[in-house]
């Protein structure tokens, strides 16, 4: 290993309800300097069912609502599993946590997740928290998505533009010169899964089998493409 690297898994999970997406990353902080295996870990039926249920009722949520805790136990539990099926010896996790409310226009956001067990359940240090005070300090919550796509994108010719297509979509555009901006573009996945899981029963549109399928419906598309979110200039 170079010096100064650190070898650090990374865990995610979106506001798809999918599972976890864990990653073995070499990196200093400012580079990456080798990417290692990766796997994605489905949530089971009732963890994802129960994620829902509180992400659906996540603005009027009490910290002590009876489901939360348990909640967040298993929610903890599956990423460490998620750890531990990656193998190896990190020396660092980053933990996102699962998003239940996610406010930035009122300087509120909310991811559930508990570091400390994490931590206990797997022998590694844990960093969490990542969206708190970037919304605090007037930003969108996710500072370092666009960081990690430059660092990824350091020897591609730029400018560029890295599109990330989770449950919500985002973008990154990173000029000749460096400079990122980074937002939003609108719905993902999210609403996709919802609608094949109300109208199929099945988790997702797996491998866009349903919308290959279909046509697009022009005035609804320019009436979607009329909000007013995506008439505002970037950062947004």
């Amino acid at each position: 290993m170079m010096p100064g690297m650190m070898r650090t898994i990374g865990l995610m999970s979106g506001t798809s309800l999918d599972g976890v997406d864990a990653a073995w990353v070499e990196t200093d902080g400012l580079t990456v300097a080798r990417l290692g295996p990766s796997l994605t870990l489905p949530y089971p039926a009732a963890l994802r069912s129960a994620l829902r249920g509180l992400l659906d009722r996540a603005p009027g949520l009490a910290p002590d609502d009876p489901g939360l805790a348990a909640a967040v136990a298993a929610l903890t539990e599956h990423h460490a599993r998620a750890v531990l099926a990656l193998g190896g010896t990190a020396e660092l996790i980053g933990f996102h946590g699962q998003t239940l409310l996610h406010r930035p226009e009122a300087r509120r956001t909310w991811q559930v997740g508990d570091a400390a067990l994490l931590a206990r359940l797997t022998g590694v240090p844990v960093a969490h928290d990542f969206r708190s005070a970037d919304v605090a300090a007037g930003g969108q919550g996710a500072p370092l998505a666009p960081v990690y796509h430059a660092a990824l994108a350091e020897r591609l010719e730029r400018p560029l533009a890295v599109l990330n297509l989770g449950g919500v979509a985002n973008v990154t555009w990173i000029g000749a010169d460096g400079r990122l901006v980074a937002c939003d573009t609108g719905p993902g996945n999210g609403p996709l899964d919802d609608w094949a899981a109300r109208h199929t029963g099945a988790a997702c549109d797996r491998d866009g089998a349903l919308a290959r399928a279909g046509r697009p419906d022009a005035a609804v598309l320019r009436r979607l493409l009329a909000h007013s979110y995506l008439l505002r200039p970037a950062p947004k």
